[in-house]
């Protein structure tokens, strides 16, 4: 079965909205990752469905860090799992491969899942797959390195071509599956890991998914705006099942 992360965003704008969008989407093969200010209300309320954190900084426990929310504090909520790099981190947020690496092994040290997400922008993807391929390997050897191989099994790859993302433009399924399959080879040629799971962070619809699901590398789906409206993401869930 395929799993989803539900990527909130800066959404809803309520606690009670918050609330209740999770209890609507509230199923064992989803994770939610809601802004900070709803995990701790939504840890109390969500029964079947993990929670993630959409960022973390690098230092732990606490310090002289205006702004920040560490690792261990994400812990202390009793959340799972945390995205780094996500493209609009690294657009907006100032994240280089630099941070990506001490935010994940930041939040490795305290026993907590990583999806890190990589992928190209629009003007490498024109260039073709060799050079994207090319790039997504230049920012995993930047992003991972130092991490150890029994951690690396505690890292999920979120492949994001970064020119889909909100544009309502999407990779072909065998696009996805081919960048995700080349990821896996890198990973067991680099690292030795023999295991990473991969999922598709680019913009999937209802009608676009069902190509998605039939590709076995492609393990789960990154959905952005689509998993505010319940009726959308359970349709995007559902799309395994149906014929």
């Amino acid at each position: 079965m395929k799993y989803f992360i539900a990527n909130w965003k800066m959404n809803p704008v309520t606690e009670k909205e918050a609330i209740a969008i999770a209890q609507d989407i509230d199923e064992e093969n989803v994770m939610i990752a809601p802004p900070f200010v709803f995990l701790k209300t939504l840890a109390r309320r969500v029964k079947k469905a993990s929670l993630a954190a959409q960022d973390v900084f690098w230092e732990n426990p606490k310090g002289a860090y205006t702004g920040e929310i560490s690792a261990g504090m994400i812990k202390s909520l009793g959340v799972s799992s945390v995205i780094i790099g996500h493209s609009e981190r690294r657009r907006y947020g100032g994240d280089t491969d630099e941070r990506v690496n001490r935010k994940t092994r930041a939040a490795l040290s305290q026993n907590l899942s990583v999806i890190v997400c990589v992928g190209e922008p629009e003007v490498v993807r024109k260039k073709g797959m060799k050079s994207a391929e090319r790039y997504v390997k230049a920012q995993l050897g930047k992003d991972l390195v130092g991490i150890s191989k029994k951690n690396l099994n505690r890292v999920t790859i979120a492949y994001e071509p970064v020119w889909a993302i909100g544009t309502g433009m999407s990779a072909k399924p065998e696009e996805a599956s081919s960048m995700m399959l080349r990821i896996k080879r890198y990973m067991k040629e680099r690292y030795g890991v023999g295991i990473i799971k991969t999922i598709y962070g680019g913009s999937v619809t209802e009608k676009t998914i069902k190509g998605f699901m039939k590709e076995k590398t492609i393990e789960g789906f990154l959905v952005g705006g689509a998993s505010l409206n319940p009726r959308s993401f359970k349709n995007l869930i559902q799309a395994e099942k149906r014929p």
